[in-house]
């Protein structure tokens, strides 16, 4: 509300805060949203982004039942019972969910990552911060932060598929020459998560598919010079 009032900026649709604690999850037309309360400094949360399937139409189990293919396919589909030849067919009987539902977390300042088992049962993806290294355990258990070993040991004891670190000290530059490099925090995560490590960067996209792989995603206008 500060900006609109020093801005003048005008929305052209109804904005309404909800506090964090107040609300821990909310149904959004493609995903749920929840929260998970971690340890830090100030408040902080995780949030659980869990998408809603959208179910696969059983065609054959339709065509061994004779329903023609047509209006009813699509009432079935979006998850209408429909009356046929005298009988209801129920859609639920005509759907099938092939394929677990995606889950993402993405997780505030936190120095207990263990706080997350609950939210990352069935999650492909955690995005975490990993502020230090071991080397700066007691650093981190002061400013209440992550260092990379202690996030990358939950990550692998929860079978998290894919591991997304971020919010790096200063200290680790990207110069691999420097006396404190980002390939440190890459390294000690490495020797002991078996899954996808990606380290997280100015203006890095990722993408996760359908069936929970991670990739880049690269921008269309991007070309290599030659």
């Amino acid at each position: 509300m500060a900006t609109c009032e020093a801005t003048k900026l005008r929305l052209s649709f109804e904005m309404t805060f909800v506090f964090s604690e107040t609300l821990p999850e909310v149904e959004f037309d493609a995903l749920t949203v929840a929260t998970t309360r971690l340890s830090h400094g100030v408040d902080s949360y995780a949030y659980r982004f869990t998408e809603k399937p959208v179910p696969a139409l059983d065609t054959e189990k339709l065509i061994e039942h004779g329903v023609p293919r047509g209006p009813i396919w699509g009432q079935l589909h979006k998850g209408e019972d429909i009356e046929w030849q005298g009988a209801t067919l129920k859609s639920e009987a005509y759907l099938k969910r092939e394929q677990p539902p995606i889950k993402i977390v993405v997780a505030g300042d936190n120095d207990r990552p263990e706080l997350l088992a609950g939210a990352c049962k069935g999650a492909q993806v955690l995005v975490h911060e990993a502020t230090y290294t071991a080397a700066m355990a007691d650093k981190a258990a002061e400013v209440r932060h992550s260092y990379a070993r202690q996030v990358a040991e939950f990550a692998e004891a929860a079978g998290l598929p894919h591991l997304v670190l971020t919010h790096f000290s200063p200290r680790y530059q990207s110069r691999a020459q420097t006396s404190s490099s980002i390939e440190e925090i890459r390294a000690e995560a490495e020797r002991v998560y078996s899954g996808t490590l990606v380290l997280a960067r100015d203006f890095l996209e990722l993408g996760l598919d359908k069936v929970g792989n991670l990739s880049e995603v690269v921008p269309a206008d991007t070309f290599n010079a030659t």
